[in-house]
């Protein structure tokens, strides 16, 4: 059973690591390999993980590997909204539910002042626009890059329920 846990500074070298394996895909997809989280330092992503803006966790399987993470930054601009961002699962571990399983704990584990929630990916990621769909995610507008392709914004409120602490 793959246990949650909450990321700080000190887990960032793993998370580099899994980010960087996880990105691959959506590199080749979209025939580009200079992908923020391609070309993110370790110095950046610590620092991103010490941020009181930001939430980070993932799950860690029976030997204690990072297998899936998330982040989700809340906005200073708007009180009530969140993005979600940096999904990532081992690419070994695609396919058997991690993706779905950190967004619900995205909504489970998330301010309740929150109310909405934003992400993007690039039009050319299939599979994740299926899961954001899924979970309620409906496209708001796209933004072309200077890849060639464009990123798909998506949003969703969030339904907050009695037992949701």
């Amino acid at each position: 059973m793959e246990s949650v846990v909450t990321l700080s500074g000190g887990d960032a070298g793993e998370l580099l690591t899994l980010q960087r394996a996880a990105y691959v895909t959506e590199a080749q997809a979209h025939d580009d390999v200079n992908l923020p989280p391609l070309t993110q330092s370790l110095d950046e992503l610590v620092s991103e993980l010490t941020r009181p803006d930001v939430l980070a966790f993932g799950l860690r399987d029976d030997a204690r590997r990072l297998v899936a993470a998330v982040r989700v930054y809340l906005s200073p601009t708007e009180p009530h909204t969140a993005e979600v961002g940096r999904l990532v699962v081992a690419p070994d571990m695609q396919g058997r539910g991690r993706g779905s399983r950190l967004l619900e704990l995205v909504e489970e584990r998330l301010p309740e002042r929150i109310t909405g929630l934003q992400l993007f990916t690039g039009e050319r990621s299939l599979g994740n626009l299926r899961l954001y769909s899924r979970f309620g995610y409906q496209e708001t507008h796209r933004t072309p890059t200077p890849g060639g392709y464009a990123l798909v914004h998506l949003a969703k409120r969030v339904r907050w329920r009695a037992c949701r602490s």
